[in-house]
């Protein structure tokens, strides 16, 4: 699996809220309909309007040619046009994970 990692900066006047809403019932929703992502969650960084970064979404993809096959169709698309007008994405990190990695059973 890799990941991408992007820093995200809100436009002036967007609030951490409204952002938010959008990621719970657009972005999260529209997922299924990108069968590269495997995962794909939002962090809060900091609710200050001067911060450099106010999120930072981590997305776990099959391969970076699978996603970007899946970003030129109609669902990223309408995902773009709307993350344009409250963010924009301030750097991209991505990259293959060293496997195995680590996770704690959770029970």
């Amino acid at each position: 699996m890799d990941l991408i990692v992007h820093r995200i900066r809100l436009r002036p006047g967007v609030t951490p809220g409204r952002f938010e809403t959008w990621v719970r019932e657009t972005d999260y929703a529209t997922c299924p309909e990108l069968p590269s992502v495997l995962s794909f969650s939002v962090q809060r960084v900091s609710g200050d309007p001067s911060a450099p970064v106010h999120f930072f979404e981590v997305i776990g993809v099959r391969s970076r040619a699978e996603f970007e096959r899946d970003t030129t169709g109609g669902a990223f698309a309408r995902l773009v046009a709307d993350f344009e007008k409250m963010a924009e994405v301030v750097d991209e990190l991505a990259g293959v994970r060293v496997e195995p990695g680590y996770r704690a059973a959770v029970g």
